[in-house]
């Protein structure tokens, strides 16, 4: 006769460590965004135009409004990296100082537009309804208007300021980042979790802010990071036409503007700030694709 032993269990000592240790579903993107490249590329990309944009114009030897009407339309040289402007001003130390117009505009203004999207989506979301009726149809009035000729109105009404230049943009970069909150949040709120907040007697501010809105923000990074590239494009678009940063201060969209007007004698002007303007807008655009892709959750379970 057979006698049948008992399976052996691990010791409680070894268990733990012999146990698969689980991933977080942020840990697990983190792990599918590395192993996109052009996401990869774009992330570092972007990390280099602005440290070179931030620390770039303490090391240069010239200053951004430093002119010098005796080497005017200089070719790229060695004193020069990218050549000189109609004024003499250094072309590259602009570009840098430039950048960082160009890039905090695109961040503040994403910046207000997320913090307006985000609240007036979810609280349409939530309680639903006359409200939600209601609110969805300012969005729907509001995407019938012109944004860019809203934005100059606002412009020419409230004088050229940089401050209000950024405040602007953000106040007509909201509508569609409410859409996509109110929907998200449309499809939580019968959740469990939620119910189990109404439960225990947490008021609305506190389910929506606390519970609700950290449960998608997969959606709203992906957004932001597609956002910002529109913003400093609507920005370059304002300085184009000269609503934007007034000289002496340059921006990209300035410095495209300028380079515009020469471009047929003179064309480094405007094909060094097109190329870095282009590039970060690219890679922007693969970032925002690779965190899409990292933060699917379908694509989790392939």
């Amino acid at each position: 006769m057979l006698s049948l032993s008992p399976k052996k269990l691990p010791s409680a000592d070894l268990a733990p460590a012999q146990l698969e240790q689980g991933v977080s579903p942020w840990r697990d993107a983190w792990h599918r965004l590395k192993r996109n490249k052009l996401a990869v590329f774009g992330g570092v990309t972007l990390i280099v135009l602005v440290l070179a944009c931030g620390v770039g114009p303490f090391f240069s030897p010239y200053g951004y409004e430093q002119t010098n009407l005796d080497n005017t339309f200089a070719k790229p040289n060695l004193s020069h990296w990218m050549g000189t402007d109609q004024l003499g001003r250094d072309l590259f130390t602009r570009l840098l100082y430039g950048g960082r117009i160009s890039i905090t505009v695109g961040l503040v203004a994403t910046f207000v537009a997320l913090t307006i999207g985000v609240s007036y989506g979810a609280v349409a979301g939530f309680f639903g309804g006359k409200l939600d009726a209601f609110m969805m149809r300012v969005v729907d009035i509001l995407y019938a208007l012109p944004f860019t000729i809203f934005v100059i109105m606002l412009m020419v009404f409230f004088g050229r300021n940089i401050y209000l230049l950024f405040v602007a943009i953000g106040a007509v970069e909201w509508l569609t980042m409410a859409r996509i909150v109110r929907g998200q949040i449309m499809s939580l709120k019968k959740m469990e979790y939620v119910e189990a907040a109404r439960s225990l007697g947490f008021g609305t501010q506190r389910i929506i802010f606390r519970h609700m809105i950290p449960n998608i923000l997969g959606p709203v990074i992906v957004y932001t990071t597609l956002t910002i590239p529109g913003v400093m494009m609507l920005e370059a678009f304002l300085s184009f036409l000269g609503l934007g940063v007034q000289a002496p201060m340059s921006s990209w969209g300035v410095l495209i503007k300028d380079g515009a007007e020469k471009m047929e004698e003179y064309p480094w002007l405007l094909i060094f700030p097109g190329t870095v303007f282009s590039l970060t807008l690219f890679s922007l655009n693969f970032l925002g694709d690779g965190l899409r892709d990292a933060l699917d959750v379908r694509s989790a379970k392939d």
